[in-house]
């Protein structure tokens, strides 16, 4: 801590910012790679399905105040020896600051791009060409099974026709869905 006493104020705020900033930056960096951080920050106190919501990105969160002070602090270390007029370094401090935030903004932006939902809907199997799997009886008179691949894997849904048997090996269309039954036509 001698070291410490020796610097100028200005200075010295600067350091006692950026080594708690860089600490914490540290342990969250390590949190995120082993998963123990895998919270965007929107937390429900509420049993509900949030997958289909867009979640607004936290602006005022722990993560993003220690981002600020890690550029602050560290940009006030790096340029104190060359911008010598102290209301210019912390306005500089400060803009870099603001920056290292919104670099993390684009980079989580860019990171849910990359997202990709895989779960199946019944809706995505409409005007698909799909293989029956057991015989459908004619005029919705019973169900019969038909085998489709939607995004990448393998269904085995139910399905009626308005038409004339169809036999299994056929290949079927999905015109319509009603009730979760699949309505298809011979192709």
């Amino acid at each position: 801590m001698e070291i410490f006493k020796e610097l100028e104020p200005l200075l010295q705020t600067f350091w006692f910012i950026a080594i708690p900033a860089s600490l914490i930056f540290i342990i969250q960096t390590i949190m995120t790679f082993v998963g123990a951080d895998a919270s965007d920050g929107v937390d429900a106190d509420f049993e509900g399905d949030l997958e289909g919501a867009d979640a607004p990105f936290q602006l005022f969160s722990l993560r993003n105040l220690i981002n600020f002070l890690l550029g602050f602090s560290w940009t006030g270390i790096s340029f104190y020896t060359t911008v010598s007029n102290p209301t210019l370094l912390i306005l500089l401090s400060f803009t870099i600051g603001i920056a290292f935030v919104l670099l993390f903004f684009l980079v989580i932006q860019q990171l849910q791009k990359l997202a990709e939902n895989n779960s199946f809907r019944l809706i995505d199997t409409l005007n698909k060409t799909a293989d029956v799997y057991l015989t459908i009886p004619a005029n919705k008179s019973g169900k019969g099974k038909i085998i489709i691949s939607v995004k990448g894997s393998v269904h085995e849904l139910e399905a009626m026709t308005e038409h004339e048997k169809i036999s299994s090996g056929a290949v079927v269309k999905i015109v319509k869905i009603e009730s979760d039954v699949l309505i298809v036509e011979s192709i």
